[in-house]
């Protein structure tokens, strides 16, 4: 199988990550899942482990549904020979996996939001999503033997981590927890960052911490929404230029960013906390208030942090 370019997914990697979970803020899927598939912009599904996705649709039954079992979406479009020929082996495979793993189709022509979202640079395209994360992907057709044994040792690495695959095959349901009621606050704000309209998403964040200056699901949305912000468009080549020129404190914030966007925590982590050690006044201050920003990312008792931190101190002290 031939692997798309991992920067392709950078992106996706930072809003689905552990480090980004923007989607973990408030459980949203229900109000999708109920609403009827003749409703406007939401797709009727196409089998019973078998959906077709769209932007309205997409954190529902990609993001969400992840948490339970792989979510395998495969991004097509209507006039491609390849993507119909994939399609039909993913949805045979899926109705013979008995709901162990989903298969969410895309068509990108449709959902173009979302196919810049994987930066998709040709179709088909397939990802795998576990846990709100990509795990694995291809972007060609191999044949139907080689895509069962793809997905065998998807389920084989998840099978421990996903209590949906195990519960599909024992033929046992698998128990959700009652869905949070709605804030509609939170809908708005979290619908303007699905569509990629960052300033919108980030206002509407702001509007609840001005009512409620405490509310912690907001504070921490912010900064994820922020660093998305300042993010998703980021040249690679700011590595380069972060390497090259050691004093640059503005290319080792920026190289820092990208470094955690495509899941280099520590080395982003290490990077400012050295630009620390080698900068003094103005520079010194830019690139620890820089790190702490990135700190909030994350859990407080994330080891990665708990480390720097520590590391950060010293390099101050």
């Amino acid at each position: 199988m031939t692997r798309p370019d991992p920067r392709q997914t950078a992106a996706l990697s930072a809003a689905l990550s552990r480090a980004v979970d923007l989607s973990g803020l408030k459980a949203r899927a229900d109000a999708t899942a109920k609403t009827p598939s003749s409703a406007a912009g939401q797709p009727a599904p196409s089998g019973e482990h078998s959906i077709d996705v769209t932007e309205a649709n997409f954190e529902a039954e990609v993001v969400e549904r992840s948490t339970q079992v792989p979510v395998v979406v495969a991004l097509v479009a209507g006039w491609s020979a390849q993507s119909t020929q994939l399609v039909a082996t993913l949805e045979k495979l899926v109705a013979e996996g008995g709901g162990a793993w989903r298969l969410a189709k895309v068509d990108i022509e449709v959902s173009p939001r979302v196919a810049q979202l994987f930066g998709v640079q040709g179709v088909p395209m397939v990802v795998a999503i576990a846990a709100r994360q990509p795990v694995d992907a291809f972007n060609d057709v191999p044949p139907e033997d080689r895509v069962r044994q793809w997905i065998d040792s998807i389920l084989d690495a998840l099978r421990d981590r996903l209590p949906g695959i195990r519960a599909a095959e024992a033929n046992a349901p698998v128990t959700e927890a009652a869905p949070e009621s709605e804030d509609e606050r939170f809908t708005v704000a979290e619908h303007a960052l699905s569509l990629g309209d960052f300033t919108a998403a980030e206002a509407g964040y702001r509007a609840i911490l001005d009512a409620e200056p405490t509310n912690a699901d907001a504070k921490a949305a912010l900064v994820q929404v922020q660093f998305l912000a300042r993010t998703h468009t980021l040249d690679p080549s700011v590595i380069v230029r972060a390497d090259t020129s050691p004093d640059d404190v503005d290319a080792q914030t920026t190289a820092a960013d990208l470094e955690v966007a495509e899941q280099h925590v520590e080395q982003a982590f290490s990077r400012l906390i050295g630009t620390v050690r080698r900068t003094a006044g103005p520079d010194r201050d830019k690139a620890r208030t820089h790190l702490v920003t990135l700190f909030d990312l994350f859990e407080p008792d994330d080891p990665r942090v708990i480390k720097a931190r520590r590391d950060l101190a010293s390099a101050l002290f």
